[in-house]
């Protein structure tokens, strides 16, 4: 992801670690880059265990993305309903 120093990240999306990078892999193949974190794996390799599976998944775009994602995200939700 392409990181300028005025752009600031979002959070678009909280859950499950899986669905994190499976949204992550939604948004860059339209053209949004995305940062998949993974708050489980790190607090662990850290020496603690923080928060549970089911929303250790964190997704991050740049500001000016963050409509756009959102409405993919949503789109994307929709679809499992």
């Amino acid at each position: 992801m392409a990181n300028n120093e005025n752009d600031d990240l979002k959070l678009v999306f909280t859950g499950s670690f899986l669905e994190a990078q499976f949204i992550g892999g939604l948004l860059e193949d339209n053209g949004i880059g995305a940062l998949v974190r993974n708050t489980l794996e790190e607090s662990v390799i850290a020496g603690w265990a923080s928060g549970s599976p089911e929303d250790s998944g964190l997704v991050f775009v740049a500001e000016y993305h963050e409509e756009q994602a959102k409405a993919l995200i949503l789109e994307y939700q929709s679809t499992k309903e």
